[in-house]
């Protein structure tokens, strides 16, 4: 990321992308600074040399930040509420191929914790580079991934599927078919792999219209972008309840109050004594009442 922010911030602004993931930032400590282009990067590293993540937010977006949560320089992320929709947007980096394992079930350990402790209400979309290949096909995996994968799985790519099924959720890049040019996330010489995946709740799967690797840029030497569009389900309020309710200083005009004492008076049938069933008595005021203009409609 050193040097990159602003190439970033243009890119996401030429691809009109609004939230992104970023992981091998190598920046030093945790805080949130703007890149340019009305972006903000929010950010946790603890080594100028190697790991680091982040979740780039639009600024329009950053004062719906509730909680940002900095695990590790491997896992971190942020809470928003967009139109009362709680949206969970973690970034991850999995150990390479050749880490240790201890280090592979650490940060499995630290990603599963942060999904654990969302509510299983809220939306929840992870970014992550996986360092895994998940492969092509989905015998015996249906629940959490579709067919469009590429090449063969390897162990990590395992790990991922497994966490899925442990999480509940889909592994977003499989589901839409397309050509190998935009399913391939890393490329190095002649090496042509998928290795960065979008995963979400499996209910909400429906919300996700598309999802493709975006060719044509460079800001990442080797890996590139994936980008999802994604459309919210916002639950709309109920409208609120309109009732009437009665203006009861309308009776201090005379030409008002002496209406209202005739129509009672008719009402009765000429009686001065009032029934002795209240409620007979509130419903006859109230039908008197309307017709007086004393009462008014209110929301509640």
């Amino acid at each position: 990321m050193t040097g990159k922010g602003r190439e970033l911030a243009d890119m996401m602004e030429r691809r009109k992308v609004d939230i992104l993931c970023v992981q091998e930032t190598r920046w030093k400590g945790s805080k949130a600074r703007s890149i340019g282009a009305g972006f903000k990067l929010f950010y946790y590293g603890v080594d100028s040399k190697r790991n680091g993540v982040g979740v780039v937010l639009k600024e329009e977006f950053v004062r719906n930040v509730l909680e940002v949560k900095r695990v590790s320089d491997r896992v971190m992320s942020l809470k928003l509420e967009i139109e009362g929709v709680m949206l969970n947007v973690v970034s991850g980096y999995a150990p390479q191929v050749g880490c240790e394992l201890e280090e592979k079930e650490r940060f499995w350990s630290e990603l599963d914790e942060v999904i654990e402790s969302i509510p299983t209400g809220e939306r929840v979309q992870i970014g992550a580079d996986f360092n895994g290949h998940v492969g092509e096909g989905n015998t015996g995996d249906e629940e959490v991934m579709g067919k469009f994968g590429v090449k063969e799985r390897n162990l990590e790519g395992q790990m991922v599927v497994d966490f899925a099924k442990r999480m509940d959720m889909g592994v977003v890049n499989t589901y839409f078919q397309k050509r190998e040019e935009h399913k391939v996330t890393y490329k190095s010489g002649g090496r042509r792999t998928q290795v960065d995946y979008i995963l979400c709740r499996r209910g909400n799967l429906k919300e996700i219209s598309d999802c493709k690797v975006v060719v044509g840029e460079s800001v990442a030497r080797q890996h590139r972008m994936v980008v999802c569009r994604m459309t919210l389900m916002v639950c709309k309020k109920k409208r609120s309840k309109i009732e009437k309710k009665t203006k009861w200083w309308k009776l201090k005009k005379e030409e008002c109050c002496e209406e209202f004492r005739q129509k009672l008076r008719q009402a009765l049938g000429g009686q001065v004594v009032l029934p002795d069933d209240w409620e007979t008595t509130a419903e006859m005021i109230r039908e008197k009442g309307a017709g007086c203009a004393i009462w008014k409609e209110e929301r509640r």
